[in-house]
């Protein structure tokens, strides 16, 4: 059962930081840090269905997270998940076609590595 939860968490936060920055490249940088410049900027986010999509797939991330911790081990669910880094790395490449370093992919593979050493 824990690593359906596991698989629901790395899913849904993999999701939610690809809208998150997809949702953010769209709107562009925030440069007024006044209070009413946030203001408007938050209330245009809160429009964004990349932003939205983004905070449902990180609630749903959030409650996994929880119902996950009920039955396995912090020990166990802080690296079990850092599989995200990876899936988040990946389509940093093909989805939002960053350019993605060979250092990046160097820590990606030790994060693969590391969540094989916990899982056993």
């Amino acid at each position: 059962m824990r690593w359906i939860w596991v698989a629901i968490i790395v899913a849904a936060t993999t999701v939610g930081e690809v809208l998150q920055a997809m949702g953010m490249r769209r709107h562009g940088e925030i440069r007024d840090f006044r209070p009413g410049a946030l203001g408007r900027a938050m209330a245009v986010l809160a429009r964004n269905r990349f932003v939205i999509g983004s905070v449902v797939a990180m609630a749903v991330s959030f409650f996994a997270y929880m119902g996950l911790l009920t039955i396995a081990d912090l020990s166990f669910a802080v690296p079990a998940t850092a599989v995200t880094y990876v899936l988040e790395t990946v389509l940093a490449k093909y989805v939002l076609k960053e350019h993605v370093n060979w250092l990046r992919w160097a820590g990606a593979s030790l994060v693969i590595f590391g969540v094989a050493l916990v899982s056993l």
